[in-house]
């Protein structure tokens, strides 16, 4: 009974900062602090908000980037622990990516857009592969780390009992670097919607980045805004789903 109510104000306190952050916005305006023709009050923003879920125009946004979002976040990840994993367990492959990392890494993955336009086109293709690469790094990098950073006597003892390699990938480098790849994987989660939104500024017709774009350039600040604040809820809402995939999946990490 305790834990359950220790959980119930973990997720309180975990609400608090939003919904403060939306009343002071709210009341800095009523006092007159800002001009609500281009900074629109969360009030004028929610009324907006259910105009664009009963016309179901916001639902058909939100569902064309979430595909391309978790399509993209899936496809960059997997392969990211894989070799990130190997890179800990052998030497050589360590040697041939680390190089590939450490050159790729610092470009701006937004900037290869225009050369994914070419070779996929305007579709959803060139979105996802764009997630894809975006997530791949900090992915490859957690793990490794997490994996190389296991305690040596675990090895030892794997391989005194004579563990094989698939064992040894499996059960000690994998388990081992779980709670890394966990926390690589919030921030590529993080990743693939800031990537992903400014590419359906300049290269999409459906999407909550075309959404904000597009009433920008129309002056509907209110829409812009619904675009914003969109991102933000499907940001929260996906870190918790996260938090609790992470509970049950590495139930002995320390809170």
């Amino acid at each position: 009974m305790n834990a359950m109510s220790a959980k119930a104000r973990e997720r309180a306190l975990y609400l608090i900062s939003p919904i403060g952050l939306l009343l002071l916005w709210q009341l800095l305006l009523m006092a007159g602090l800002g001009d609500r023709r281009f900074i629109p009050a969360p009030t004028d923003i929610a009324v907006r908000f259910g105009v664009l879920i009963e016309n179901g125009e916001l639902f058909e946004h939100v569902g064309a980037t979430l595909w391309r979002v978790f399509a993209g976040f899936f496809a960059g990840t997997i392969p990211a622990v894989a070799v990130g994993l190997l890179m800990a367990m052998f030497k050589p492959v360590r040697i041939f990516v680390d190089p590939l990392i450490a050159s790729l890494f610092p470009i701006p993955k937004i900037a290869l857009m225009p050369l994914l336009l070419l070779v996929f086109g305007f579709g959803d293709a060139s979105k996802i592969a764009l997630v894809a690469i975006a997530v791949f790094f900090p992915v490859v990098v957690n793990t490794y780390t997490g994996a190389a950073n296991i305690e040596k006597i675990y090895w030892d003892v794997a391989k005194n009992f004579g563990a094989s390699q698939t064992v040894m990938f499996t059960r000690i480098v994998f388990f081992g670097a779980l709670p890394t790849i966990f926390a690589g994987l919030r921030i590529a989660l993080a990743v693939s919607f800031i990537v992903l939104v400014a590419s359906e500024f300049v290269a999409s017709k459906v999407g909550i980045g075309y959404m904000i774009w597009n009433s920008w350039e129309l002056l509907q600040v209110d829409i812009m805004f619904v675009g914003i604040v969109t991102i933000g809820v499907l940001g929260l809402i996906t870190s918790v789903l996260f938090q609790e995939i992470e509970r049950k999946v590495i139930p002995w990490k320390a809170e």
